[in-house]
């Protein structure tokens, strides 16, 4: 204990004896940070600050105002090391109320650091901002705008708009931008409060203080995104604004302003910035700014990186409005010089701005491609992310074939994290602009030879499906594939396509004349069973496997004894979908051979997804700037409320058809074959009496109508529903083969689970009833890599039979694209009472879901049925779906 505390002791004890009550100095601010760094463990820093707190709530509690705002500076300090301060809250508040300068500097300080809209202590200190709003000394308006612009809400705003305008006019430049910044905050909280500032900022375009200056064109800025009306307003200032950047661009040396040799960078970026927005959907704007922005683009330096911003923000504002063709060209050859800088930074930025700005010009930017795709041998991992993403955007039926060779020779060589993105992208272009179906198959080996185990599995199906719908070349990508398994089984992808090839394909080893090493049906099976003993090889790999050896019985009958010992060797197998193949396919071995024969036949082509229009050869997405983003969101909101306030009242288009998919035709499940439904339009010319006045009428399919190539559900079709059920056990009919040969009561076929391969352990009890709630759903939307589907919530109809609850799931289906701002509406007859939840998100990353609940009041029992709104940005392109029927017949 050092002297002074010894000292201190004593005083305090005999202050004690005499009964007077002794508080010791507050410790001052330094000498806490220094007690603070000096602590060896975290345990002793806790007891430090739990020390200190403590002696700082007993000073608060005895109202000590002599060390108040010594307290409160600490405990702001402490609060920013992280540890709880929320108990310093009032007496943050009592410091505003001081009249003390220094007391309401760190008053207001701790205001903004321990306030915000949540707390409702923050709504106490809008008379002290009112007040103070109102000072004759700058110094305490400007922490008062500063605080508000820090923690306002939209009462709040609402409350002190005026005050903000009001030192909007006032002539001191200090608190002038200090108002415009915190207008512009406000504006933020609640646009409906613009129309105050409108009439105050015309004048401030004419200000020489170049920080009201830049305050002013932000707030317009900000104006101009969020309203159309005064978009069009200010766009008489256009003329002005030009007249301005051209006396930064022609004025000389200005030491007050000077950046790297240019007058104030910032005042032109923010400038040009506006121009863009004022300029664009507009002619007359745009050719009043295109002499100004060329001037810009030919007397900037791009020695210095103030230059270079000015000239990235130029180059944006022309490619966004309507300017000359030459200005286009000037811009995008300003982007391939910075692409040719020694700095990554700026090659960065031209690869993302390249991106954004394709869609404008893609002619001028494919005379960059060499100087791109050099950017893929950059060491930097953003860049070269950049690039290959800008490479996928350039290709089209010209460079196709020279692209793909640059992209595999970088899939080579690039880092895993790239392999898998950039071999989906390659497939996707290859589907589009392939010249020939075996450049396609030949280019499609070497990508996943190149990918290795980073292929994702949509690159697998899709590849089955191209072989499968090019019969000619068959024969030539087996052996392809086959010569690259024989010796390597370790790329799963590449052999996953092979195996599916071999039990579709194999026998045509046998059947073709062909030059080089030939193949007996020996030799195919032991490349099969290569592969189920490759011990690190993925289940679904060894699913691919033990599938084509199965449908090789049937090719070459030879094999049935060593694959039915094969079988149930994997009948014991530890992974439960191994096993269930295996016994499942052994019994139909064992037992049921007759039907061999027809059960693995040959699979019929699967249906080509057609994901986009071939003929659009340079359909680009048209990337969307912020102001973009904001305006759009506005839009949809505005249309989506009207919409559904009058959503029935108004005549409809044709309800769109639904479709189903179907995963019947594909051994393993991965191939969709989707069947179209389509709903019969309405004849009544009123939408309402149309769509709910009748009772929608469906009918179960028939045996005909069942798939024919249903290797996953071989023995789950129409069976025989006794009047009076006899009792089963697990045991009776393990292969649920009782109906095998009945065609009784065929209406109502039973759904195969996804858990039974073959089906043959299904029974009705186990599937859902069609008007039933037992794992029901149904899709209602997909498309554009979306997919929405509605199922029966747990709780089921309510306990008046009347309240059914829906749960909505959209799926994100792309591997790479983010869906954002999903928004779905829906409407119900005025019969009933609807309410939708909100979701749990609005942005849906790639291959990730949301879900929303729909409760419905159907107190007079009718047909359930929807009107669907749905609107989500993909890529940055807005798309709607707008008055589509949902019928929901699960409680029907």
């Amino acid at each position: 204990m050092s002297m002074l505390e010894q000292i201190e002791n004593k005083v305090v004890g005999a202050f004690d004896q005499l009964g007077i009550k002794f508080t010791p100095s507050s410790q001052r601010l330094r000498d806490l940070i220094r007690q603070i760094r000096s602590a060896r463990t975290a345990a002793e820093e806790r007891a430090v600050i739990n020390k200190e707190c403590a002696l700082i709530r007993d000073s608060f509690r005895a109202e000590d105002n002599t060390w108040r705002c010594r307290n409160v500076a600490k405990l702001l300090y402490i609060y920013m090391l992280g540890y709880p301060a929320h108990f310093g809250q009032l007496e943050c508040l009592k410091l505003i109320a001081s009249s003390r300068y220094t007391d309401k500097r760190i008053g207001y300080l701790g205001a903004m650091l321990l306030l915000d809209e949540k707390q409702d202590v923050h709504l106490l200190v809008t008379q002290s901002l009112k007040n103070d709003l109102l000072n004759n000394n700058q110094y305490i308006a400007g922490l008062a705008l500063c605080t508000l612009g820090s923690i306002l809400s939209s009462e709040m705003s609402r409350d002190l708009a005026v005050d903000v305008e009001k030192l909007i006019k006032n002539s001191n430049p200090y608190l002038k931008k200090k108002a415009i910044l915190c207008a512009i905050r406000i504006i933020r909280k609640v646009p409906e409060l613009m129309e105050i500032y409108v009439p105050s900022v015309r004048n401030l375009l004419s200000e020489k203080n170049h920080g009201v200056l830049l305050g002013a064109i932000g707030l317009i800025t900000e104006m101009c995104i969020r309203s159309p009306d005064i978009l069009s307003h200010f766009r008489k200032l256009v003329p002005n604004l030009v007249r301005i950047l051209k006396n930064l661009i022609l004025s000389g040396y200005s030491p007050d302003h000077d950046v790297s040799g240019i007058s104030d960078p910032f005042l032109q970026v923010r400038i040009i910035r506006l121009l863009r927005v004022l300029g664009k959907n507009d002619l007359e704007s745009s050719e009043s700014m295109n002499d100004i922005l060329a001037q810009v683009c030919t007397n900037t330096e791009t020695t210095k990186n103030a230059g270079n911003s000015i000239l990235h923000e130029t180059v944006l504002t022309i490619m966004d409005i309507k300017s000359e063709p030459a200005l286009r060209v000037l811009a995008v050859n300003i982007l391939g010089r910075f692409l040719l800088n020694q700095d990554k930074n700026i090659r960065y930025v031209a690869l993302n701005t390249l991106l954004k700005v394709i869609h404008a010009d893609i002619s001028s930017i494919q005379r960059h491609r060499g100087t791109i795709v050099e950017c893929l041998k950059d060491p930097d991992v953003s860049i070269k992310r950049r690039a290959m993403e800008l490479c996928f955007a350039l290709i089209n039926k010209s460079n196709i074939v020279e692209m793909t060779d640059e992209l595999i020779q970088f899939l080579q060589t690039c880092e895993p994290e790239f392999k898998a993105d950039c071999s989906s992208n390659m497939f996707i272009s290859m589907e589009k602009y392939a010249p020939n179906k075996k450049w396609h198959v030949d280019q499609m080996i070497r990508i996943l030879k190149s990918a290795g185990n980073n292929s994702r599995d949509d690159i697998v199906s899709s590849f089955i499906i191209l072989i499968s719908n090019t019969p000619e070349l068959h024969f030539y990508t087996m052996y392809q594939l086959v010569q690259m398994i024989r010796d390597d089984v370790t790329q799963q992808p590449l052999v996953q396509v092979a195996s599916w090839c071999l039990g579709e394909y194999g026998e045509q080893f046998l059947s073709n004349d062909y030059e080089g090493e030939k193949i007996n049906e020996e030799e195919i099976a032991n490349i099969l069973i290569k592969v189920l003993n490759y011990n690190a090889g993925l289940i679904s790999t060894r699913q691919y496997a033990i599938n084509a050896l199965i449908k090789l019985t049937t090719r070459f009958p030879v094999l049935t004894d060593h694959v039915q010992t094969i079988m149930s060797i994997y009948g014991c197998n530890m992974n439960l979908d191994l096993q269930q193949r295996a016994v499942e396919y052994h019994t139909v071995l064992k037992k049921f051979d007759n039907l061999r024969e027809g059960l693995f036949e040959q699979m019929q082509p699967f249906e080509l997804k057609q994901n986009y229009n071939i003929e659009e050869e340079d359909d680009v997405y048209e990337a969307k700037t912020e102001e973009d983003k904001i305006q759009e969101q506005e839009r949809l909101k505005q249309e989506a409320a009207k919409t559904l306030i009058d959503i029935f009242g108004e005549d409809s288009s044709e309800p769109i058809t639904t479709q189903t998919k179907s995963t019947n035709n594909d051994i393993l499940g991965i191939f969709d074959a989707p069947l179209t439904a389509p709903v019969k339009p309405a004849q009544n010319n009123n939408l309402i009496d149309s769509f709910f006045d009748s009772v929608p009428s469906s009918s179960a399919p028939t045996v005909s109508n069942l798939p024919k190539n249903d290797l996953l559900d071989i023995f789950a079709g129409p069976s025989v529903k006794s009047t009076s059920p006899k009792p089963t056990s697990g045991f009776d009919d393990l292969l649920g083969l009782d109906g095998l040969g009945t065609t009784q009561n065929q209406n109502k076929p039973i759904v195969s689970s996804n858990s039974d391969v073959l089906g043959m352990f299904s029974t009705q009890n186990g599937h859902a009833n069609l008007n039933g709630n037992q794992s029901q759903s149904m899709v209602i939307y997909e498309k554009n890599e979306l997919k929405l589907t509605i199922e029966p919530t747990a709780n089921g109809k309510g306990s008046n039979q009347a309240q059914h609850f829906v749960q909505l799931k959209a799926e994100n289906q792309s591997f790479s694209n983010v869906i954002r701002d999903f928004l779905f509406s829906a409407a119900a007859p005025k019969t009933m009472q609807l309410q939708l939840s909100q979701p749990d998100k609005t942005n849906l990353p790639p291959l990730d879901s949301l879900s929303q609940t729909i409760a419905i009041a159907n107190p007079n029992k009718e047909p359930l049925k929807l009107m669907v709104k749905l609107s989500y940005l993909l890529n940055d392109r807005p798309i709607q779906e707008s008055n589509f029927v949902v019928n929901i017949p699960f409680f029907n």
